[in-house]
């Protein structure tokens, strides 16, 4: 096993659980489940972001073909879980494992205080050599309140965790340079540093069981190793494959971490969504703050407040083009703000202890 890989987080997603007929492909579950006690026997922690509750819910139950779309996915999902957490568990029972389960909405990810009472969940779960199994609260998750898919929660849970890898199972063996089904696509084997226009050359098509496409799982794959941790996307088809990706002996994409960053600071990095205000930095202070010299957010950079916050909220920091350029923690409200913008001289609006660049 890849040396240096204390925590790993596996997401597995409903097109590597699922068969073709929609069904739950039970031995190809057990033997992932085979692979994780392996792993954990080896020394590791392992956190398990799991979909596949729909496909479980389908095995057990006939829904009306017109039925809302949204009631019969909560249909789904609630009597899903249930067995796909039973299934989980009765398998790893034979490692002599324990698993839990984790159910999540977007919701507990926007507070503070909610985020850090899950994450002290986690490390219990952990300290008890539990194998916390994942998963998106889809009875009670619908349209905004969604995650894009369970991508975007594995990123989430991996930097909430300080994990030094995330390794995302789909149905193909990694990033293409083009359509994975034709011959003339390269599989990317590694991708690092600057900024990647994915959509350029990735298939935006979703997997028949998934919600989100390639673009999705490349994004959230180059964010998440921007805050330290390692992510690999490889074919959860394949037979050992958890163990040939930490063994480096098969093909698949690695996207390389960048220096780790602080818990505050992975927390900022994932909560766009939930950003109340937002300000407009000059060109000036724009270079200052993306230059490799840290440094804090001073009014004399800000030429207009977009939209109000209060102190304590995390806040959009865009340029003239109001183009993105980080998030950080306001260390005081829009109203002090707009009376100082571009003053010299004057408290931070953001310390570069909570800001995070994107």
């Amino acid at each position: 096993m890849s040396p240096g890989y204390q925590r790993i987080v596996i997401k597995i997603g409903s097109n590597v659980l699922t068969q073709a007929d929609g069904l739950p492909d039970n031995a190809r579950i057990a033997h992932l489940v085979e692979q994780i006690a392996a792993i954990k026997g080896q020394g590791a922690e392992v956190i398990l972001v799991s979909s596949g509750a729909v496909a479980s819910g389908r095995s057990m139950i006939k829904v009306a073909e017109k039925a809302d779309a949204v009631a019969a996915r909560q249909l789904l999902a609630s009597i899903g879980q249930v067995k796909l957490i039973n299934t989980y568990s009765a398998l790893f029972d034979q490692y002599q494992i324990l698993c839990s389960q984790i159910l999540v909405t977007k919701e507990d990810f926007r507070d503070r205080l909610h985020y850090l009472n899950m994450r002290n969940c986690l490390e219990v779960l952990l300290q008890h050599q539990v194998i916390p199994v994942v998963n998106e609260n889809d009875v009670v998750s619908v349209t905004e309140l969604m995650f894009t898919d369970n991508d975007e929660l594995a990123g989430l849970i991996a930097a909430m965790l300080n994990a030094q890898a995330l390794i995302v199972l789909t149905n193909v063996d990694g990033i293409y340079d083009g359509d994975p089904r034709l011959a003339s696509s390269k599989l990317i084997e590694k991708i690092d540093g600057a900024a990647v226009d994915f959509s350029s050359f990735v298939s935006s098509d979703k997997s028949q069981f998934g919600r989100g496409g390639m673009i999705t799982k490349s994004t959230m794959a180059h964010k998440t190793a921007q805050l330290g941790i390692a992510v690999h996307i490889a074919n959860g088809t394949r037979d050992y494959i958890l163990l040939d990706v930490l063994a480096n002996k098969a093909a698949h994409s690695t996207f390389a971490p960048d220096k780790s960053k602080s818990g505050k600071k992975k927390w900022i990095a994932h909560s766009a969504h939930s950003a109340t205000g937002a300000v407009v930095l000059n060109e000036g202070a724009k270079n200052a703050l993306l230059s490799s010299k840290a440094t804090s957010l001073l009014p004399v950079g800000i030429v207009k407040v977009l939209a109000d916050f209060n102190k304590g909220e995390i806040i959009k920091i865009v340029d003239e083009q109001e183009k993105m350029i980080g998030l950080g923690i306001a260390e005081y409200g829009s109203d002090k703000a707009k009376e100082r913008i571009g003053q010299k001289n004057q408290k931070a609006l953001v310390h570069y202890d909570y800001l995070y660049l994107s």
